[in-house]
């Protein structure tokens, strides 16, 4: 069913609590934590608690929630104190998505060049 969680889906089990993260923030239906692999001093995904492949089908899906997620990465880039920043959403594999749960990009802290790669 959309949404429910996957057994096989870490973001799932992070929300869940049953793998460790570092949270930078959290509301009722978005979670925030730092990357594993940051890619610039500011580097943390945000993401729905609820499971949706891509951003693609959380707009689709749930696009109330899509506007949480962004919303809260606007947030993060506050708290963070990032003046400038990106919102990157990878859809699919070939753009990038390693985990198949919808997530958004907060990078920030230094000059990003465009275009990204």
């Amino acid at each position: 069913m959309v949404g429910e969680p996957q057994a096989d889906c870490l973001f799932c089990k992070i929300v869940a609590g049953d793998v460790p993260a570092t949270l930078v923030r959290e509301s009722p239906t978005t979670l925030a934590f730092r990357d594993i692999n940051p890619q610039a001093p500011t580097h943390v995904l945000v993401i729905p608690k609820a499971h949706h492949q891509d951003a693609a089908a959380l707009a689709i899906e749930a696009p109330e929630l899509a506007a949480d997620v962004l919303r809260e990465a606007g947030e993060v880039a506050a708290e963070e104190k990032a003046e400038s920043y990106r919102i990157v959403f990878n859809t699919g594999s070939g753009a990038g998505q390693t985990v198949f749960h919808a997530h958004a990009h907060v990078l920030g802290g230094r000059g990003l060049q465009w275009p990204p790669g």
